[in-house]
């Protein structure tokens, strides 16, 4: 079912010899650029067009109905309720701890420069709706936002025609229980377009677009989704900020012997589940183990709901097993593949993680299941992927914040570095940088166009 690579001996670079999903997003930026624009221009309008034509539903209206999200709450069932409201509770107890304080640092006497740490005002938190819906994703988006002290959030997810054209009810529920009433039934490329720009287009007279209850622009975009969102966000991407291009999920477990092949097996069916391109790799130095997760995988894969999806996923491309010479290899394998998900299922896991360079995010042991991550460790599930994890970190309060340096020097302090200020501005041909300190030095009479003995 999986691939086999044999690096056993390879000393080559193995980022060009590893399963990867081969997914051009730049041509999908090409294909989504029309629907961008109309919605820059049109608001309204153009959304729901491109609702009717990529979701085959017509939209009335834009924003949620506040007793609907209210419903959806009371309707939840107890169990999912109780589930989630515990996996809030365990993001709030991790995330409130990655809270920024203010820090001044005293340069010389009379010299400081704090560094505030200040959220941004507004921001789209994007849910997709696809082939799965996840209220877990509203959780993971809008705690870390909550706890930067983010004061505008809004929710975009998918219509679903199960639902009269209002996302998921399970999705609203976690909407309501994390407290966010404004929500939008608009999912895509035209989601992420409203959220950029807003829903009421730059060609729209003030007087056509009325008191319609109109999603206004935010300053960061975060959540993930298909090629299509991912696309819309690296268009998006300086009108706004973003997380991460975020493409589909993947799992990869670097594993001894000593591993259990059903665990192993489980694991990535579980990750295989979520999308046909989801990718599913195992690195180990055991083509024992290889051969029993081969094994357990063809009873697992009988056996699971969505098992057609699970084989696609798992016989693609972009997913494999990797055989190396022992674990230092299989750690520079896993480094070069930068995983979104990494589970390290060997002798002394947690000495091998603490020694992982690239990962979105890392689960150590037995007991560290991805899907534990995905809902109730604490941990954030949305992650760098394709590679990403090399630059990029996954969703945190951090994403919300920004760091903005506050400089406050007297006139001695200034007067001590001035004659550096003015050598180095010297030495770049702007004299006038120069200038802007030595103004402050000279006498009335010495400024320039002064009158002496005034």
């Amino acid at each position: 079912m999986l691939n086999r690579i044999d690096l056993r001996g390879s000393h080559r670079d193995p980022r060009g010899l590893l399963p990867r999903a081969q997914l051009d997003v730049s041509v999908a930026v090409e294909r989504i650029r029309p629907t961008v624009e109309a919605v820059h221009q049109h608001g309204f309008s153009a959304i729901r067009e491109a609702t009717e034509r990529f979701d085959g539903m017509r939209l009335e209206r834009l924003r949620v109905p506040a007793e609907a999200i209210a419903a959806a709450a009371e309707t939840l069932d107890p169990e999912v309720r109780a589930a989630l409201l515990e996996s809030i509770k365990r993001a709030r107890r991790v995330h409130a701890d990655q809270r920024r304080t203010d820090v001044t640092t005293t340069v010389v006497d009379g010299g400081t420069v704090t560094e505030r740490w200040v959220p941004v005002r507004r921001v789209g938190l994007y849910v997709p709706g696809g082939l799965a819906v996840y209220p877990s994703t509203v959780v993971m988006n809008v705690v870390p936002a909550q706890e930067a002290g983010v004061e505008s959030l809004v929710v975009a997810s998918p219509p679903q025609s199960q639902n009269g054209g209002l996302p998921d009810s399970r999705v609203l529920a976690a909407c309501a229980l994390l407290g966010v009433t404004e929500v939008y039934g608009v999912g895509g490329a035209q989601a992420i377009a409203m959220l950029g720009y807003g829903s009421r287009g730059a060609a729209t007279p003030v007087e056509a677009a009325g008191d319609f209850e109109h999603c206004e622009p935010v300053d960061v975009i975060t959540g993930p989704g298909n090629i299509w969102v991912t696309a819309a966000k690296r268009l998006l991407q300086g009108t706004v900020g973003i997380d991460a291009e975020a493409g589909p999920t993947e799992i990869a477990i670097l594993a001894d012997e000593t591993a259990d092949p059903r665990h192993v097996a489980a694991d990535l069916i579980s990750q295989a589940e979520h999308d046909p391109l989801a990718a599913s790799v195992l690195v180990t130095d055991s083509p024992a183990l290889a051969d029993a997760v081969e094994a357990e995988l063809a009873v697992q894969v009988a056996a699971t709901k969505h098992g057609e999806r699970v084989r696609t996923a798992l016989g693609g491309e972009q997913s494999g097993i990797v055989l190396v010479g022992d674990l230092e290899q299989g750690l520079t394998v896993v480094d070069a593949y930068a995983a979104e998900h990494l589970e390290i299922q060997t002798r002394d896991a947690r000495e091998w993680a603490m020694r992982v360079r690239n990962a979105g995010a890392i689960f150590v042991g037995a007991w560290s299941p991805v899907s534990l991550g995905d809902y109730a460790a604490g941990s954030n599930h949305v992650l760098p992927t394709a590679g990403c994890a090399r630059h990029s970190s996954g969703l945190s309060v951090q994403s919300f914040l920004r760091g903005i340096h506050v400089i406050e020097y007297d006139e001695a302090a200034l007067r001590d570095v001035a004659g550096h200020v003015v050598a180095l501005a010297n030495a770049e041909d702007l004299p006038a940088h120069g200038d802007a300190v030595r103004a402050r030095f000279r006498s009335e009479a010495e400024q320039p166009g002064g009158r002496p003995g005034r």
